[in-house]
């Protein structure tokens, strides 16, 4: 599971409650980037240094870099020290990084930064933290970057929740039943966009113009019930002291009218 979770970049977005803890497959994660060569930055906030490289191997903890928030998170013992402008600088420090090589960032957790930053503010950083980045050289290499973010989903309504959601390019929910901790994965696909534009007239079965032959015939074209202007003088000028009706007949091309019996189309 964890190499199928570290296959691709993006955020990788995961759901725990307070029955089923989420912070072992972080660190399992993180692990596991370590090995695999990648440079790790952990923003922590939850949990102090310490307790939180606690179980790694120096293989691991040489390639973790430890953002401490847990201690000072709004920085007022060292002013200009440690982490500048509290959780938003940290994330905004972290946007502008200049590791080589593909990178892992762990977030412990998102929910302590949902409670400190508005959801708007966090999701628009979250979303340029997990861009993929050009390296800079001549080969201009684009670098993976790969976000693991730890939420505790029972802290949130379900707005927070779904606009994370909507973020996350992996999500792996929690629960479990009889003491085993089991895991759902959801994994979206980046939405493709087309790089070539379609005519939509190229493959029409009709014209969509005219010539200046069919408008002329269009423009002399006398429309079904037109009125004629003897019609029209009758409605709108009626003589003085007229009373009666007036029916108006005005035949068409096509009508077959037989003077000896004009009713033969009443006959059954």
């Amino acid at each position: 599971m964890l190499d199928s979770l570290l296959a691709v970049g993006g955020l990788v977005l995961l759901r725990d409650s307070v029955e089923w803890e989420g912070r072992s497959l972080l660190k399992a994660l993180i692990k596991k980037s370590a090995l695999r060569g990648e440079q790790i930055h952990v923003l922590g906030c939850e949990v102090s240094e310490e307790e939180f490289r606690e179980g790694f191997g120096s293989d691991v903890n040489s390639r973790l870099v430890y953002h401490d928030l847990f201690k000072d998170p709004l920085n007022w013992s060292k002013p200009g020290e440690a982490v500048p402008e509290g959780p938003l600088g940290a994330l905004r420090a972290m946007c502008r990084r200049t590791d080589p090589g593909p990178v892992t960032i762990a977030l412990d957790s998102v929910s302590w930064l949902l409670l400190h930053l508005p959801c708007v503010t966090l999701c628009q950083t979250l979303h340029a933290l997990s861009q993929p980045r050009v390296s800079p050289g001549t080969n201009s290499l684009v670098e993976q970057v790969r976000v693991l973010g730890l939420l505790h989903e029972e802290l949130h309504g379900p707005g927070p929740t779904g606009a994370l959601s909507t973020l996350a390019h992996t999500e792996v929910i929690l629960s479990g039943k009889m003491g085993q901790t089991s895991a759902s994965i959801l994994c979206r696909r980046p939405q493709q966009r087309a790089t070539y534009q379609v005519d939509p007239t190229a493959h029409l079965t009709f014209n969509l113009h005219l010539s200046k032959e069919e408008r002329e015939a269009r423009d002399s074209l006398t429309l079904p019930f037109q009125f004629s202007s003897e019609k029209q003088q009758a409605l709108l000028r009626p003589g003085p002291g007229q009373t009666t009706s007036h029916i108006f007949y005005e035949p068409d091309a096509f009508d077959d009218v037989d003077q000896e019996d004009p009713d033969d189309d009443l006959d059954f």
